[in-house]
Parts: structure tokens; C-alpha cells; sequence
């Protein structure tokens, strides 16, 4: 979805975002910074946009949502070779730690499951590194991003295997609570646009060739609540 690649911030939602900004004819940088920190930004400041967002119930209140960009399966991971082994084990394996980057929709999507050990790091790859460093034995991710993941860590998909799909995700782009109105519907007109002319379609199946891309948008969220509150 985005990611640094050399000096430049690189990524399927990356080269949407920026398809986005040449139709709405500006060209604000965009910043790779830890999930934490860009999450806190986009809940206290100003006009921000984070992506991309996993919708839930709660995010609609806090922040608006506007996509999808893509659409993911939550999926708790183990290394080759060991999900039969887990299977095994009935509700036991409720009890096994579980790892996932810290205020991820992920390490929720894995509680809400019934899951309720879990180990926390700053970011994917680390979380990765240690599912295969034998830290614990179940990582929950997404499954668009984990061969990226696990090819920046050194190894690829083949390294590991599903044990069980917790959750499907829509991700979107998320507009903080102080973002005028007018800017985000700028946003959502140029979303409208590049799926209807192809852009969008042609980065999809580049990024993501064995995914249909979603063709549908939405603005939901916060400023419709708001909208229908005044």
C-alpha cells in the first residue's frame, strides 16, 4: 500500500493518491511516518490525510472515510508448516499470543475474534520478523500487504500459511475531524474520476494483479454525522 522505496515513498495507494492530487491540481508531499504517530496526528490536527484506514464502527465517529482504495482480508498467519498444529488445539489456541503492529485494525480485528494475548510492535516487518524468529506462533495482517512485508524481512509468501481469515477490510482514506467539508469533497469528486476513466484500474491490477479492484465510493464518517446532526 505505501512504502519507502529508496528515497522516494512508493505504493499501490501511494500512486493513487497522487492520481488523485494531478485531478484536483495540487501536489502536497507525502510523508512516510510510523503508523502510531500518523494515527495520532490524524485523531488531534488539522487537515490531515492518512492512508490508508480500515473502516470500523468507531473510525466512522472519529474521522472520514473516503474509498475504498482496496479491500483486504484480515488473516492470522503462522510460519510453513505449523497451522495444523494450531488447528489442533481447539479454543486452546485463543490462549497463544498473537502479534500485530500496535494500533492496528489487525491486533482488533484478532481481539474481537476472541484473541486477547497479544504482542505489539511498531510496525509490520517487525512483527514479521518476530512470528519468524519463533516469538510467538500467530501474526495478524493483511493479506494484500504481507508478501511486500515479508519481502522487505527477507523471506516471501511461501514462508508462511493461513491458519484462519479473521475479518474482510475495506481500506480507505481518512480526512481528520477539522478538514473542511469543500476539501474533502474535492477529494471525493477526484476519486469518482479515476475510476470511471481507468486511472484507477490500471494502478490496481499493476499493484495487485490477482485482486478486483472496488469500483464503488464512498464518503462516510464524521461529516455525515455531522451534516445530519445540524
Amino acid at each position: 500500500m505505501s512504502f519507502k522505496n529508496g528515497d522516494k515513498v512508493d505504493g499501490m495507494a501511494v500512486e493513487v493518491v497522487d492520481a488523485l492530487q494531478k485531478k484536483i491540481g495540487t501536489n502536497s508531499a507525502i510523508q512516510l511516518v510510523p503508523w502510531a504517530r500518523g494515527y495520532k496526528a490524524l485523531l488531534e490536527d488539522p487537515n490531515v490525510l492518512l492512508f490508508t484506514v480500515g473502516r470500523s464502527a468507531e473510525r466512522e465517529k472519529q474521522m472520514t472515510l473516503l474509498g475504498p482504495v482496496a479491500i483486504s482480508k484480515t488473516v492470522l498467519y503462522t510460519r510453513k508448516g505449523n497451522a495444523k498444529r494450531l488447528l489442533s488445539l481447539g479454543d486452546k489456541i485463543y490462549d497463544a499470543p498473537v502479534g500485530a503492529y500496535r494500533d492496528s485494525i489487525f491486533a482488533d480485528a484478532a481481539v474481537k475474534k476472541g484473541f486477547h494475548n497479544l504482542d505489539l510492535a511498531s510496525t509490520p516487518q517487525i512483527t514479521a520478523k518476530m512470528l519468524m524468529m519463533n516469538r510467538f506462533d500467530l501474526w495478524s495482517e493483511g493479506c494484500v500487504v504481507v508478501p511486500s512485508v515479508l519481502k522487505d524481512i527477507g523471506y516471501s509468501g511461501d514462508d508462511v500459511e493461513t491458519v484462519m481469515i479473521l475479518d474482510s477490510l475495506e481500506l480507505f482514506l481518512a480526512f481528520s475531524a477539522k478538514t473542511p467539508l469543500a476539501t474533502i469533497k474535492l477529494w471525493e469528486g477526484a476519486m469518482r474520476q479515476i475510476k470511471k476513466d481507468g486511472t484507477f484500474q490500471k494502478i490496481y491490477q499493476k499493484w495487485l494483479p490477482n485482486e478486483q479492484p472496488p469500483m464503488e465510493v464512498y464518503r462516510i464518517g464524521l461529516t455525515l454525522l455531522t451534516r445530519k446532526q445540524k
